[in-house]
């Protein structure tokens, strides 16, 4: 597997190049949308030609973003660009129909924090611990002496506090604090952006969970708990996709669960699982790889063919076996 490039090497593509494509991974989050917007707004400080695409464009949840309007899905008609970006991205299958957009590009960049990530494109710098693309985007402006703007900054804060399930996950770490220090020095409003982030759902969300924690299950001796989204029960409730990110952390909190499990059924016979671990020992990375996916050992996630109930079934007994080794 290649090394890492340096900063440096990114910094001087981002000099020397014009048209730049930035890119993310379809149901993106806010780590993801964050450093979109963030990088497309250094490049445009740098007089760049900047286009930022998602197969999803801009979610509704994230439309508080700075500039998030930047945000669009990728046109039918294929483009040409000197340089594609693709951040917070493990996978480069998973940039969706933003691969099928790029007629050509001469140069690939690929910053991410997955360890699944196996380092495609030209230029990669992938750094596992950290524990989110935010943070690594940041260190790597900061580093670089490239533009920094308060509408960057706000994106990015937004990005790492997400990523970092506000700042509680087991790989936040000490430089993930003074960063956000950093943040808040540069103009961010934590107040503001935490409550437009995290207390700011419409009423749909809260009956999706009520349907959601109707069938909960607990398996593996009652160490792990899982929900299962049915496209009837999305129908009913006229839930968006974006309504159920972070609904997983309900379960896991759950005193005595070692692993949650989320499993989401999608069109055209397949399932969207998302596994999160509150022990290392139990490696839900592992798990997702054996369906295709991948991610980090306390939080993963795969699509697989087949139907709810037998997804469920295969998925639920890998992660006992995952406990029990």
């Amino acid at each position: 597997m290649k090394n890492n490039c340096s900063p440096g090497d990114i910094a001087d593509v981002l000099h020397k190049q014009q048209r730049f494509v930035v890119m993310s991974h379809m149901r993106p989050d806010g780590d993801a949308l964050g450093c979109e917007i963030a990088m497309a707004l250094c490049l445009k400080q740098l007089g760049k030609d900047v286009t930022v695409w998602n197969q999803d464009g801009i979610l509704d949840k994230y439309a508080f973003l700075p500039c998030s309007d930047l945000v669009t899905p990728p046109p039918a008609e294929p483009r040409e660009f000197d340089v594609a970006i693709a951040l917070d991205t493990a996978a480069q299958e998973r940039l969706g129909t933003c691969l099928q957009s790029i007629k050509h590009a001469k140069t690939w960049i690929n910053i991410d924090h997955h360890v699944s990530n196996n380092r495609y494109g030209d230029l990669a710098f992938i750094d596992s611990t950290a524990p989110a693309a935010g943070q690594i985007l940041y260190e790597l402006i900061r580093s670089q002496d490239l533009p920094f703007t308060h509408e960057m900054a706000d994106n990015l804060f937004v990005a790492i506090s997400t990523d970092t399930g506000s700042f509680q996950y087991p790989n936040t770490t000490a430089r993930t604090y003074e960063i956000a220090a950093e943040l808040i020095k540069a103009g961010v409003n934590v107040g503001k952006l935490s409550q437009l982030c995290y207390e700011s759902f419409p009423r749909r969300r809260v009956q999706l969970l009520r349907a959601l924690l109707n069938v909960l299950k607990f398996t593996c001796d009652d160490r792990v708990a899982s929900f299962a989204l049915s496209l009837d029960t999305v129908a009913q409730l006229g839930v968006k996709p974006e309504d159920n990110e972070g609904l997983i952390d309900y379960i896991r909190a759950i005193d005595g669960v070692i692993v949650a499990a989320f499993f989401e059924e999608l069109p055209e016979g397949k399932v969207r699982i998302s596994l999160r671990s509150k022990d290392p020992s139990a490696d839900v990375c592992k798990v997702c790889t054996q369906f295709g996916g991948g991610g980090h050992t306390l939080a993963a996630g795969a699509r697989t063919r087949g139907t709810l109930d037998e997804v469920q079934a295969k998925v639920l007994q890998a992660i006992c076996n995952e406990i029990n080794h």
